[in-house]
């Protein structure tokens, strides 16, 4: 009875790995809706290298694509099949002006070590010198420094007494004119106004009479007598 049985199961496990084995190769994708299955039944060829018969196209042919006629494909056919392509390799070399246009382009974009060496020696001395000359104007200001503070000082002190000049010199002009009118005066007013410039008026002719009256009395003054 066992053997039997043994036999039905040993068939259905040869059936089932049989079958796994004649499944095609799967990948699964993911996508927008889950997990898919896609079989991978494209197996391609490795292309051959065709060095007895390689492609050359006609370049008088309009047929031809433009891309197939420049040098850059004749260097790639060239690098492909060598001397079986029926590309003269001199011809694949840059012209002289077409040379001397990429030394310069390349000393302008990859300069040698040499030369980027010598450009940072340059920049660095630069900005040493760009250094040393704002530490000398600080050192120069610093030294200027106590006489600056010293005058900003002195013009503090002029403007506030000049102020308390005017300020005493104003107060007493409104005295005055508080003592002329009977009453206190709009500094603004054209009365006020006016009583000042007759004040300054009469300043004025006191100072001119006080320098006549100096100049006179040392004119009067006899000279002393010269040591003999």
């Amino acid at each position: 009875m066992a053997a039997p049985v043994l036999a039905v199961r040993t068939g259905i496990l040869f059936r089932s790995f049989k079958t796994f084995t004649t499944l095609k190769p799967f990948i699964p994708v993911i996508s927008q809706y889950g997990v898919l299955t896609q079989t991978a039944n494209y197996h391609p060829k490795p292309l051959k290298l065709n060095l007895k018969d390689p492609y050359i196209p006609d370049k008088t042919s309009e047929k031809t694509p433009e891309w197939q006629l420049t040098e850059k494909f004749d260097r790639k056919r060239y690098g492909r099949y060598g001397d079986a392509s029926g590309i003269d390799p001199a011809t694949l070399w840059p012209t002289d002006e077409k040379l001397e246009a990429m030394i310069k382009d390349e000393a302008e974009w990859h300069p040698t070590l040499e030369v980027m060496l010598k450009n940072i020696s340059i920049r660095e001395e630069e900005e040493a010198a760009k250094r040393r000359a704002k530490e000398k104007l600080i050192a120069s200001n610093m030294a200027k420094m106590p006489k600056m503070v010293a005058d900003w000082r002195r013009e503090r002190s002029e403007t506030k007494k000049k102020m308390a000049e005017e300020k005493t010199r104003k107060d007493k002009l409104l005295a005055e004119a508080r003592e002329r009118f009977g009453y206190a005066v709009d500094p603004r007013s054209s009365k006020f106004l006016e009583m000042v410039a007759e004040v300054e008026k009469e300043q004025k002719k006191k100072k001119k009479l006080l320098k006549r009256r100096e100049k006179e009395e040392q004119a009067a003054t006899p000279l002393a007598p010269a040591d003999e």
